[in-house]
């Protein structure tokens, strides 16, 4: 009767061992790994110190927002200096139509003259010498009008040159203004901020750091079996573990697929966790605010 007992608890015992192995096997996701987002480094793009910065951690920033300010005296005064200079070289561009005004008023009166020359010809009233002195007279006129305009052309175009480099300078340092403004390039959240009001900025040096948190992804890892079933634009079903039980679920969709295979992370698990070789997928999703970085995610194909 003991032994009858005994057998029947042993029998018991090994079927509960036996279920509960099953269902740790039984995964109930295909790929596992951890939500990240795009992060930019905002470096300085100007020289000198910093007037103001407000690109405080964990702020909402937004594309092209104001958020600090590098010392630009120098730069508006030298804008200043090229902007009289260009006023003044502007200045001294010819007016060609006044220029040349006596001169073409000189040849229409002489072809005036020509004319009642011509006709006091006709009439045996004037010379032959007498017309061609008129022509003679209008030909060298007109020489001199268009050696005149030539040469005004030339200085306008000096003075044109001129006026342009100036100008470009003018933009060129409009451009380094611009960039003593700090801005974000993205929208997002600032992650860190590496520099403070009153500290020297250099061109180059980090400033602060921002991501898009609107969009997360979350890469996972697939075995060489399972990425037969997957493919760019794939939608997914997603679980973002919060711990304690706690998870949410998010419709993802395959964004990129590693074209390289590597041996499976520490921290991640895999359907088969005999694999060791896997392939990374990047899964994004429209986050709700609830989702952070560094997250651990589960995917379902």
């Amino acid at each position: 009767m003991k032994y009858s007992v005994l057998c029947r608890w042993a029998v018991c015992a090994a079927t509960v061992i036996a279920l509960a192995g099953c269902g740790r096997d039984d995964k109930d996701f295909d790929a596992t790994g951890t939500f990240e987002a795009t992060e930019v480094t905002v470096s300085a793009e100007a020289s000198g110190r910093i007037l103001s910065f407000d690109a405080e951690e964990g702020r909402s920033v937004s594309a092209g927002e104001r958020l600090g300010e590098i010392d630009s005296v120098q730069l508006y005064l030298k804008k200043m200096q090229l902007l009289k200079s260009a006023a003044s070289v502007r200045s001294g561009r010819p007016d060609v139509e006044k220029q040349v005004a006596s001169l073409k008023e000189q040849i229409a009166k002489q072809k005036s003259e020509k004319t009642r020359v011509e006709n006091l010809l006709k009439a045996n009233a004037a010379t032959q010498k007498q017309l061609d002195d008129v022509t003679s007279a209008i030909a060298v006129l007109e020489s001199q009008l268009a050696a005149t305009e030539s040469s005004l052309r030339n200085n306008i175009a000096g003075i044109d040159a001129q006026s342009s480099a100036l100008d470009i300078q003018v933009a060129q340092v409009d451009d380094q203004l611009a960039k003593c403004q700090i801005t974000s390039p993205i929208d997002g959240v600032v992650l860190s901020k590496y520099a403070q009001a009153g500290e020297l900025a250099v061109t180059g040096k980090p400033l602060f750091k921002v991501a898009d948190v609107k969009r997360m992804y979350l890469r996972a890892y697939f075995t060489l079996e399972q990425l037969k079933d997957v493919k760019i634009g794939q939608r997914v079903s997603v679980t973002a573990d919060f711990g304690g039980g706690s998870e949410r679920k998010y419709e993802g969709r395959i964004v990129w697929i590693s074209e390289k295979s590597e041996f499976t992370p520490k921290s991640i698990q895999t359907k088969d966790d005999r694999a060791n070789l896997v392939y990374a997928v990047k899964v994004e999703i429209e986050n709700d605010g609830y989702v952070k970085i560094g997250m651990y995610g589960e995917v379902k194909l």
